[in-house]
């Protein structure tokens, strides 16, 4: 059937290629806020199976989900279903051509003559006598059987008559009353589900029909319920086993199926519209409702305990005890290292703990485990210490002395104080006797007790958050329990326990009434008062007592094993485990293993066999021995089954042991007697043999089974089916026919009636695939009720009060533990040749082998592996024996064909001495076919001999099932309260304040139910992963998305929040709740660890009113978590880009703008630390968002940003020399100044900001000297210079070091060598060097320091002045630095020195030795091949000059102006600037300081003379200046992005913008290499003929272009986005084609011009939002390129 797929537009993912559809509405009822809640059908449907080319036809048994939705969530995620009214739309009741073929009249005679039909049927079938039934009666129910199929006749058919008529023909003995009857049913159900679950569940309430029902009786309507059940839950179940379910408990599982489906409708009918079926008040509905919850949760509890034995996952009670699950964070990842809450640390060691005794984490109150302590400690007993006391640590361990009625009560000697000390019972653990204790390495019981104790924190590990990863736990906290609730049963606790009263009979369910009256003041106890009890933890205890003595044995298995009772039975407060098997907890033995049995039992194998088992065993044994009595009595034998009814351990093993060795074949044969003589008592079909049929199986499988044995056991087998064929439709799934034939082919056929066994069981193949169908859909219907469970859970926010919900949780995520071995893994074996013999290979015979025929090396084995079946293990057994027939080579390949082995997983060498071969192990890959050839044979051998073949598969389990169950539902669920959740914040963003409570309240919701009902953390992480993608993930996405205005919800908010963060700092205030709120909500949905995902689409704008088509198909699956990071560090950065851009708009021009844009950066820091936390993600964002808002300046702007930047650095620097607090201050500023500066690192504003640093540095290296702090700013923002500049000119400064120390090394060389020329001649040396003494007047210049800039000049002149020789500290210390113009900024014309005219004669010899010794030093052979090159002085550089008592520091230009008044009184500024050649700028920049009154100097303006004279100033006239250094070096001269300068930087960006444009678009769509893009702007810039020679020229200083400058363009016009990059090939760029619009202006590219200029070509591009993640479609900027 395929049916209209309605809202196909309307889709939610729940996985890769799975999508769920919106079907239709099932039902309406009212929730428990009081408003409308509707069941919707959702279809779950994988691609492709909606349809091909826009079908909308799907299969209508295609999987669903059946989920209740608000009114609200129907409007957000599929408002079509809504009508006009606003409610939903039903689905559409379509009358039948029947119906409407029908009058009333012509109905009405047909119902009256159902009605006669029904007496007489019911008349004739009392007369009927005898075995073969009348005629009459069977026309008549045929007749009845026609008129059943009219479905308008349905309603007369519900009469109890019928269900009267359809019981009595059914239990009759006759096969075709029983035929008719299945007839008359089918037909019934044959209109709709409904009908026919109302016949099942009407027939299987009928009392004893169980008795009534033959085989094909049951058989019938075991069909019909699997009929009625596969399309509502079609789940598979493929590749697990599941266990021989015989039809007796198949149908009782139907019937409490059936009744929990019935309870669970009539729950959902009553909370239907009020008054929409009855007229009761609301507390009569309310009490019917809890007593329909009461049922429901009891009939719940029956259906899974029964459900449970079904499966065989009770009997892993005896074998594992289930571990609590550890208190973390379902919502995290585990650390293989590092316990749940806690910071990775080394290994533990080992840890002791006790075997009996309960630690403190699994109480609920300190009150109750003190208690616990002080009934269960004796003196001797070993403890240990759980909290820091005084002088006790936590985890120090003594010995318990004493206690008395004091204060603290507990006196314990321990071992680290070496004597006795006081402490409180709370504070000890109990180790017990040195017997009790054993060392573990690790216990989950421990880490929250002593561990948290160990820490002095006794509160579960993931309440704590070490301060060193604040956000690295879960924000989500428990809700703190309230102490007088903790001293009661919950009432899921209750009921639980309820459930166990209600299973007691006549006078033991009245004892343990009167145990509750007692207890509860006498108070009469009903059924409605019984639900609604509250019981103290003191009764429940006493209850647990009582109740194990009255149940039966499944009961009290189910007892043992719920949580009730491991949390507050006997054994637990005993200290005893609290899953002892079942057999020690009913009976105590009285004698030990090795006592001699009793005199009244033999020493017989069967004894033995039973001797551990109890009384059970004894009961048995007496069996056993009045089942040998001859002729036994029914009435002697009863008493003794109806025991093992109640206790059948014995009797299961029993059955067990015909699967031992084949040796015990006494033991065989006693058991096989015992059992044949069981079958013949009725009672004794009601044990549960079908879960020891597989020792059967095994029995006769086994090639070393007794023939005697063998056919005893066909005997017992036969005659078992015979009495009941269920057993014969269990032998049939167990695989018994082909076992019966391989028994026959080896006994020759001589064995009593095997063949009338398997052709007994052959027939059953039908019967079987029935109940393998039932066992499947009861399953997948239970499965499907515990998820419907847990969807209420979460939208009702009640408890679950279901008896052992948690049991059945357990074992659907834990799985069975039956193995996949041999055929249950491989379809089918094919050898190369004797494939008549390929069935020894699966025999598990060892004496039999297959032997091969052909040549050698063509041998092989084939298996087809079934569906999805990874090989655990694969093994070849050999024999040594066989000689060369033995392999040697074994080769193994898989394919997915047998025309495509071609992967070889493995190669084997077999030694001669081996006999079983592991061929494969653990393989992570499905192979549908597997072959193994055989390479070569032992000794040259050419056939082979192969002893079996041995495969092990995974083990089966039902997590994977149940996982994708749990998953989906879980992701539709919140998926679809996210996309509500979604709509509210989009109509009124400020709800977005209650979803930190909301989600708080989920995922709490999430986290409690985990920690109370999943056993392990897989499942509770995959349940937590799920939640968070579900319901975060879209959130966060929704939240993040910009709207119509280019504003996110969650945008807006964190702006809001940055506005009032100052106001926040008053607790009283409105602003502080609301940034509290805002940061709970940041700080829950940053705390789970990104996963890495691809990068998504930038998220497209959405209007702001409500979103009536949503499409989740947008929302990827994969990755989410880090989805969820990214788009909030997207929206972060959106925030802060705004934030910066505004106030750069804001606040630009002013003279403090650098240290209020530090602080605001600060700011914003703070609040990104606030929000999010020190991840580094958040604080990318906040760099990318800084980097967003400077990008957004124009260039000019930007230029005079990063010339503010350059200059507040600059003056820091400068300051910092002051030292002690000033100077310690200014370090301060400019530490936080160069964390803002970082951001330049990568932008184009970088350039301009290097450009103005080199200036500002060049000056502060030469005016006042370098310092440790250049070189640690530089480090620090080093990747803010593009070009490398300011690290090239300390480079420099170190390579002019390296120079001057060399030339006083090559001053002393010289000296040496005219001492030896000038031996004879001393004393006229020494006249020379007096005369050169007396020509120093005034005031002496003892030191000076000079600067000369290398100019490459390929002329040379030399300076035609003799050199005066070098003596050690005779002449001032004149430091040279040669200085590269490469890097430097250095105006040669401006700044040129002539050392002849404007320097004394004693400086001029230094500077002319150092011409020579640079000239000499560049005449190297190395240095030929390029051009010489020579010094060119300028006046850059400093001077210190002696003064009086003072010390001057000058510059180079004040030092020769002071020397050259040490000859003159006075001199004129005129003459000076005539003598110097410098500019008056320049002059009068040096004068001024000199001038002032620190100065030495006067200026006096005289009429005749311009500029005025400088003299001496006279000490007469003004005191005489302090001593000491007096700075005069003239201060800083800073530059005006908005002067000539900074327009010449635009200009060339712009004439660099054009020519990349350009280049780029000769090239097209194939684009150029990055390289090659550089190379061609950079030889078009030198070259031409564009851009015009004059416009280069009028650039100045700013026409020099390199390859960073061309990098920086290039990276504007990516963010711009007029040149992109290819996918594939990212280093390749192509120009982005943009649209031709008008420019409304340009700004003057002629810097004499004072307006714009002449009318020129311009062509504009539009700057498109491709690679801009937070590009605004509204609105688009240009810039402008010359053509």
């Amino acid at each position: 059937m395929v049916g209209e797929l309605r809202y196909r537009e309307f889709r939610v993912p729940l996985g890769p290629g799975l999508h769920a559809y919106p079907d239709e509405l099932i039902r309406q009822r009212v929730g428990h806020d009081g408003h409308p809640e509707y069941q919707i059908r959702w279809l779950i449907l994988r691609r492709g199976d909606e349809g091909e080319g826009g079908s909308s036809q799907v299969d209508c048994k295609a999987e669903h989900i059946l989920l209740w939705m608000s009114n609200d969530e129907i409007y957000a995620n599929c408002h079509k279903m809504l009508g006009e009214d606003g409610q939903v739309i039903g689905p559409s009741q379509e009358i039948t051509g029947e119906a409407g073929a029908l009058d009333k009249s012509v109905l009405g005679e047909m119902e009256t003559d159902v009605k006669s039909l029904i007496q007489r049927a019911l008349r004739q079938l009392e007369e009927c006598v005898g075995t073969i039934p009348p005629a009459p009666l069977l026309h008549t129910v045929h007749v009845l059987s026609a008129y059943a199929s009219i479905e308008p006749l349905t309603g007369v058919f519900k009469d109890p008559r019928v269900l009267d008529l359809l019981m009595h023909m059914l239990s009759s003995p006759d096969y075709q009353i029983r035929w008719s009857a299945g007839r008359m049913i089918q037909a019934l159900a044959s209109h709709d589900a409904g009908t026919r679950t109302q016949i099942l569940l009407s027939l299987s309430q009928q009392e004893a029909i169980e008795k009534h029902l033959d085989f094909d009786s049951r058989c019938a309507l075991l069909a019909l319920f699997a009929q009625a059940t596969l399309s509502e839950h079609p789940m598979s179940f493929e590749g697990i086993q599941l266990p021989q379910v015989p039809g007796r408990l198949l149908f009782s599982l139907v019937k409490r199926y059936l009744h929990v489906t019935s309870l669970l409708d009539q729950l959902n009918d009553s909370a239907a519209e009020p008054g929409a079926q009855n007229n009761s008040g609301p507390e009569e509905l309310s009490g019917e409702r809890d007593r329909l919850e009461l049922e429901f949760s009891m009939a719940m509890g029956t259906l899974i305990s029964e459900l449970v034995q079904a499966m065989r996952w009770d009997w892993a009670l005896n074998r594992q005890r289930p571990l609590a699950r550890s208190s973390c964070s379902i919502f995290q990842p585990q650390l293989a290292e590092a316990g749940p809450g806690l910071p990775p640390t080394r290994a533990q060691p080992s840890i002791r703990r006790s075997r009996r005794f309960r630690p403190r984490s699994e109480f609920a109150s300190g009150n109750t485990y003190a208690l616990y302590v002080r009934e269960t400690l004796q003196a001797g007993m070993r403890v240990r210490m759980l909290d820091d006391y005084e002088e006790v640590s936590a985890g120090d361990e003594g010995e318990f002395r004493q206690s008395n009625n004091g204060v603290p009560p507990v006196q314990v000697l321990w071992e680290s104080t070496g004597r006795t000390y006081w402490v409180h019972w709370h504070m000890l653990e109990i180790l017990g006797f040195e017997e009790d204790i054993e060392d573990v390495v690790e216990a989950n019981e421990y880490q929250g007790a002593v561990v948290s104790g160990a820490l002095g924190v006794a509160l579960p590990s993931w309440r704590w958050k070490p301060m060193t990863e604040l956000y690295a736990v879960p924000y989500v906290l428990p809700e703190d329990e309230d102490a007088e609730e903790s001293e009661h049963l919950t009432q899921a606790e209750w009921w639980e326990l309820l459930y166990f009263i209600k299973k007691l009979d006549g006078p033991d369910h009245q004892e343990v009434l009167q145990i509750l009256q007692e207890n509860l003041d006498g108070e009469i106890l009903d059924d409605e008062i019984l639900a609604e009890l509250a019981v103290p933890m003191e009764l429940a205890q006493d209850l647990l007592l009582a109740l194990p003595q009255r149940l039966d044995d499944s009961a009290l298995r189910d007892l043992l094993n719920c949580r009730v009772y491991r949390k507050y039975g006997p054994e637990a407060l005993a200290g005893h485990p609290a899953y002892p098997t079942l057999l020690e907890a009913q009976a105590q033995p009285q004698e030990s293993a090795g006592k001699e049995p009793p005199a009244q039992y033999p020493d017989t194998p069967l004894w033995r066999l039973l001797e551990d088992c109890g009384p059970p065993g004894r009961t048995f044994l007496d069996l056993e021995r009045a089942l040998s009595s001859e002729g036994p009595q029914e009435t002697e034998i009863k008493p003794f089954l109806l025991q093992l009814q109640r206790q059948p351990q014995p009797f299961l093993i029993l059955m067990q042991s015909l699967a031992t060795p084949a040796a015990n074949k006494p033991l065989h044969l006693t058991v096989l007697r015992i059992l044949m003589q069981l079958v013949d008592f009725p009672e004794a079909l009601l044990l549960p043999w079908h879960e020891a049929m597989d020792a059967c199986m095994a029995c006769l499988r086994s090639p070393d089974t007794d023939r005697e044995v063998l056919q005893e056991l066909i005997f017992f087998l036969h005659r078992l089916a015979s009495v009941s064929r269920d057993y014969a439709v269990v032998l049939n799934q167990l695989g018994a026919r082909d076992a019966i034939s391989k028994a026959l082919e080896k006994h020759l056929g001589k064995l009593e009636l095997a063949q009338e066994l398997r052709d007994m069981v052959f027939k059953c193949e039908k019967h079987a695939h029935l109940y393998r169908k039932l066992t499947t859909n009861i399953l997948g219907g239970c499965i499907q009720m515990v998820l419907g469970q847990i969807e209420d859970h979460r939208r009702t926010h009640r408890p679950i009060n279901i008896p052992f919900f948690d049991v059945f949780l357990r074992y659907l995520c834990q799985g069975s533990s039956v193995e996949v071995k041999e055929d249950k893994c491989w379809e089918k074996v094919e050898v190369s040749s004797n494939p008549h013999r390929a069935s020894k290979l699966t025999d598990r015979n060892p004496k039999t082998y297959w032997e091969s025929s052909g040549s050698a090396g063509s041998h092989y084995i084939t298996l087809h592996m079934h569906q999805g079946i990874l090989i655990r293990q694969l093994t070849l057994l050999v024999a040594g024996e066989d000689s060369s027939y033995m392999p040697a080579r074994v080769v193994v390949f898989g394919g997915d064909s047998t025309n495509s082995l071609n992967t070889e997983l493995n190669s084997v060498n077999v030694m001669p001495s081996a006999s079983r071969v592991i061929l494969l192990e653990n393989l992570t890959r499905f192979w549908p076919i597997i072959q193994i050839r055989i390479k070569r044979c032992q000794q040259g051998g050419i056939d082979t001999r192969i002893r079996g073949l041995e495969v092990l598969g995974p083990k089966p389990t039902f997590w994977p099932v149940f996982r994708e169950q749990l998953c989906r539902h879980t992701r539709l669920f919140y998926m679809v309260r996210a996309q509500a959740w979604s709509q509210d914040i989009a109509e009124d963003r400020r709800s977005l304040l209650h979803l930190s409570s909301r989600l708080n309240g989920a995922l709490r919701q999430e986290q409690n139910f985990a920690d109370r009902f999943l056993p392990d953390d897989e499942a509770a992480q995959a349940l937590g992963k799920t939640c968070w993608e579900a319901l975060v993930s879209p959130l966060v996405q929704n939240i993040t998305s910009p709207d119509e205005d280019g504003i996110s919800p969650l945008g807006w908010l964190l702006d809001q929040y940055l506005e009032c963060r100052e106001a926040a700092h008053n607790p009283q205030s409105r602003a502080a709740a609301f940034s509290s709120r805002v940061r709970r909500l940041t700080h829950l949905l940053v705390h789970v660890e990104p996963c890495e995902a691809p990068l998504p689409t930038a998220a497209a704008p959405r209007t702001k009113s409500r979103n009536r088509s949503h499409d989740w198909s947008s929302l990827a699956t994969r990755g989410l978590p880090s989805s969820i990071v990214r788009n909030l560090t997207r929206c972060w950065q959106a925030v802060v880009e705004e934030q910066v851009n505004n106030f750069l708009t804001s606040h630009w021009r002013d003279d403090d703008f650098v240290p209020r844009y530090c602080e605001h950066f600060h700011n914003l820091q703070k609040s990104s630390s606030e929000l999010f936390g020190p991840r580094a993600a958040f604080l990318l964002a906040l760099q990318n968002g800084c980097a967003g808002g400077l990008l957004k300046l124009p260039f000019l702007k930007a230029a005079h940003v990063s010339e503010q930047f350059a200059r507040h650095i600059d003056q820091r620097i400068q300051g910092s020399r002051i030292g002690g607090a000033r100077g310690m201050e200014m370090l301060a500023q400019l530490q936080r100044c160069l964390e803002t500066v970082l951001i330049f690192s990568g932008l184009e504003i970088a350039t301009t900001f290097e450009h103005y640093y080199q200036h500002y540095m060049a000056d502060r290296l030469l005016g006042v000297g370098s310092s440790w702090l250049e070189g640690a700013v530089l480090e620090q923002i080093g990747p803010c210079f593009p070009n490398r500049l300011p690290q090239q000119m300390l480079q420099s400064l170190s390579t002019s070091e390296e120079l001057q120390r060399q030339f006083h090394v090559y001053q002393l060389q010289r000296l040496d060598q005219e001492l030896l020329k000038l031996e004879d001649t001393e004393k006229k040396i020494q006249g020379g060097h007096e005369t050169s003494d007396k020509k120093h007047k005034g005031e002496k210049a003892e030191e000076a320091e000079g600067a000369a800039v290398t100019n490459v000049v390929v002329e040379e002149e030399e300076e035609e002045e003799n050199e005066d020789l070098y003596y050690e500290g005779a002449m001032p210390e004149v430091s040279v630095l040669v200085l590269s113009p490469r890097c430097w900024p250095i105006a040669s014309i401006c700044h040129t020195l002539n050392p002849r005219t404007c320097l004394p004669s004693y400086l001029r010899g230094t500077l002319n030795r150092y011409s020579n010794f640079y000239s000499k030093s560049q005449s190297y052979p190395a240095l030929e091949r390029g051009p010489k090159r020579r010094l060119q002085w300028t006046w850059l550089g400093r001077a210190e000059l002696q003064f009086g008592d003072q010390t001057l520091h000058v510059s180079t230009v004040q030092m020769w102006l002071l020397l050259y008044l040490n000859d003159l009184q006075a001199v004129s500024v005129e003459s000076l600037l005539a003598l110097s050649g410098l500019s008056p700028d320049m002059l009068n920049q040096a004068i001024t300081p000199l001038t002032s009154l620190r100065g030495p100097l006067d200026l006096r303006e005289e009429k005749d003379v311009p500029g005025g004279v400088l003299k001496i100033r006279d000490a007469s006239e003004e005191p005489r200046p302090r001593r000491g250094n007096v700075w005069l070096i003239p201060p800083q001269v800073y530059l005006k992005a908005e002067d000539e300068e900074g327009r010449n930087l635009e200009k060339r960006r712009n004439l660099l913008n054009c020519l990349i444009v350009r280049i780029l678009k000769a090239h097209g769509d194939e684009g150029l290499h990055i390289d090659q893009l550089v190379c061609r702007v950079l030889d078009a810039w030198q070259k031409g003929p564009c851009p015009p020679r004059g416009l280069v020229s009028s650039l100045g200083r700013g026409s020099a272009c390199n390859s960073t400058d061309v990098l920086s363009c290039i990276l504007h016009l990516l963010g711009k986005g007029t040149v992109r990059r290819h996918d594939d090939q990212p280093q390749m760029l192509s120009y982005a084609v943009p649209m031709t619009v008008m420019e409304p202006h340009t700004e003057s590219l002629n810097p004499g011009s004072s307006g714009p200029n002449p009318p020129l070509t311009f062509h504009t591009l539009q700057i498109r939002s491709r690679g801009v993640p937070y590009a605004s479609c509204t609105g688009t900027q240009s810039f402008s390129t010359f053509r």
